[in-house]
């Protein structure tokens, strides 16, 4: 059961009539759901991202929940956060533009390349039927797994290894995301873009950009869209000429 799925039960009772709704014990209310909102609501849809299903997705996953103890009073600022082992959590906006690039419906499987805290693909959960990520850096696949265990995400399967060749096993998947820079795009991964699928991968060294590629019956499609900065995608990819 996913965020939203528990609290869609949460709120499904019917309150009697002049009766008012039982607040909360102070201990149980979330202290960032005021900031999570600001983030939605000054950081995203300000800046356009207008897919509603994936707004309320992001309001519901708790972010804070995916980062470790000493930066978690950064995570709804407007920038990306150590998580440590080097890695970064990417800014929201930036999860933001990316996912709805992939414009899931609710049926798709996806692929996600560099788990990281996990709150990528928690999103991707929220909006997706299935989710595959993996991990490169083990204390990092370690703590995220167990921190969407905890959260309850049971549609999502994680794993540490190199995703240069993403899970060939699972394949193919109506939705790929990279969220580390290879040089150029993995081929092993466009293989496993299914047809009518979209996948997202930001290229490059100093100077990187997103790629969106899609793949229909006539073959498979790149487009450039924004300039970005992420951390460079290690393991195999580095054997590339």
């Amino acid at each position: 059961m996913n965020v939203t799925t528990a609290k869609r039960i949460l709120v499904s009772g019917v309150l009697l009539a002049g009766l008012a709704a039982p607040q909360a014990p102070a201990q149980e209310r979330d202290p960032y759901a005021e900031l999570r909102e600001q983030m939605v609501r000054e950081q995203i849809a300000a800046r356009g991202i207008g897919d509603e299903r994936l707004l309320a997705a992001m309001r519901a996953v708790p972010r804070h929940e995916l980062m470790p103890d000493d930066v978690r009073r950064h995570a709804y600022a407007d920038y990306p956060v150590p998580i440590g082992e080097m890695q970064t959590i990417s800014q929201p906006y930036i999860v933001a533009y990316m996912t709805e690039q992939l414009e899931l419906a609710g049926d798709e499987r996806v692929l996600e390349i560099g788990t990281g805290s996990g709150y990528q693909a928690a999103v991707l959960a929220e909006l997706a039927a299935e989710v595959y990520t993996i991990e490169i850096v083990e204390p990092l696949a370690k703590r995220a797994a167990a921190d969407l265990k905890k959260l309850g995400y049971e549609n999502i399967h994680t794993r540490y290894g190199d995703g240069y060749r993403g899970w060939p096993e699972e394949a193919p998947f109506d939705a790929i995301i990279v969220t580390a820079a290879p040089g150029r795009v993995p081929e092993p991964l466009v293989e496993q873009l299914a047809v009518g699928g979209r996948m997202i991968v930001p290229v490059g060294a100093a100077r990187q950009e997103l790629i969106l590629i899609t793949r229909d019956e006539e073959g498979v499609h790149r487009q450039r869209l924004i300039g970005v900065r992420f951390v460079p995608m290690t393991g195999e990819v580095l054997e590339e000429d």
